[in-house]
């Protein structure tokens, strides 16, 4: 090429007009052709392409308007599934999805992080064999698998970075061993993070900015934006739980900071309180049952934690200008208490600009927004421009 000429705009491949299609619309070789600005042979290649690797298939006839109706295309999720994996401190729940988040077949059960990630793993790839038998469906027929993991993780590398709760997990290569048991991409993010990825794509897939806050052990939040899951820089974007509150300066966090948000207004800080209150509290389940039961003080607890969590995303409600907040986590099944709390202080603190739309409400996807999460995150590397270009290559 000679110094200084021009460098045109690259063709696109068949990968990013696939991306057309995953809506599940049929459309013509014509409205393809429009859509993309290139020429029909190029794509009526493209679609051959695609359909030999059996991401697309014929969908019938559109209307004519004069003369042999043309034939349509439209995205083939059966074509192969993902795995998805969502690992909490003491239960795991799997499932096969295909292409778009259809769940084939799934299960909960409970699991240990603190084995390790070795044993852990052996039981994932086991039970996710069993899984693909049950749906019918094969290894060979795995496009990905994705995993959510109740500790920070660096995603670019899908390794764990010191999580508090998951001893022996530090670095370890979880992609890696993943990847030697499916001979398949394995991709890892952290629990709240999926969560926030699942609960958009079931229940808010018309919001751009979203922010799910998970009130549990921990508290965390996954953050939507412009309708894409933000990790940050390091993958450590949304640590919402380890901001500093005013007024708790003595109280000590897991972190080995003090005044934490998480040290004051977690699900498992509530059930020390309670319990140096003198009431029956074993552990973040019982702080629920006492809420639900009617219990007063309890009651209270926990809309006084919605105000420490409201005073926190007041603040983020002033930097992102989310439309929706969602709660999720064990604490968000305490009814309306929290709700309260939450919304007490961010309407009272945030400008009514950044408000006047905003809702804040309990996630609607329940206990399954963190597997389809995970498997939303498999599918979409697989079926990426990249990797649908590398396919039909």
């Amino acid at each position: 090429m000679t110094e200084g000429a021009a460098v045109g705009p690259r063709t696109p491949g068949a990968g990013e007009m696939f991306q057309l299609l995953r809506d599940g619309r049929p459309r013509t070789r014509a409205e393809l052709a429009t859509l993309t600005g290139q020429a029909r042979s190029t794509v009526a290649g493209r679609i051959d392409a695609l359909m030999a690797a059996g991401l697309i298939a014929p969908a019938g006839e559109a209307t004519s308007t004069g003369g042999r109706p043309p034939a349509t295309f439209a995205f083939n999720p059966s074509s192969q599934v993902v795995l998805g994996v969502d690992l909490g401190a003491t239960h795991a729940r799997l499932a096969v999805t295909d292409l778009a988040s259809t769940v084939l077949a799934e299960l909960d059960a409970p699991l240990a992080i603190t084995d390790g990630p070795e044993p852990v793993l052996d039981w994932v790839a086991d039970t996710g064999r069993k899984l693909l038998e049950t749906a019918g469906r094969s290894v060979a027929d795995l496009a990905g698998v994705g995993v959510g993991l109740p500790g920070p993780v660096e995603h670019a590398t899908g390794h764990p970075n010191n999580p508090p709760i998951m001893p022996g997990w530090d670095d370890a290569d979880v992609p890696g061993i993943l990847r030697g048991h499916f001979d398949a991409p394995a991709l890892v993010d952290n629990d709240v993070n999926i969560m926030a990825l699942g609960e958009h794509r079931i229940a808010w897939p018309d919001v751009a900015d979203l922010i799910l806050v998970k009130v549990a052990t921990g508290i965390g939040a996954g953050i939507i934006a412009d309708g894409a899951l933000r990790r940050g820089a390091q993958g450590a974007a949304g640590d919402v739980g380890h901001i500093a509150v005013p007024g708790a300066e003595d109280v000590v966090c897991r972190c080995g900071n003090v005044g934490c948000l998480e040290a004051i207004a977690s699900a498992q800080a509530l059930a020390v309180r309670l319990r140096a209150d003198g009431l029956d509290v074993s552990g973040p389940a019982d702080v629920v049952a006492l809420v639900r039961g009617g219990d007063v003080t309890a009651g209270r607890a926990v809309r006084q934690a919605g105000r420490e969590i409201g005073s926190v995303l007041a603040a983020t409600v002033s930097l992102l200008n989310p439309s929706v907040i969602v709660l999720g986590g064990i604490l968000a099944e305490a009814g309306e208490h929290l709700l309260a709390g939450i919304r007490e202080v961010v309407y009272q603190r945030s400008l009514p600009l950044a408000t006047q739309h905003l809702r804040i409400a309990v996630a609607r996807s329940g206990a399954q927004a963190g597997v389809l999460g995970a498997a939303a995150m498999a599918a979409d590397h697989a079926l990426s421009p990249e990797a649908v270009d590398a396919r039909t290559a």
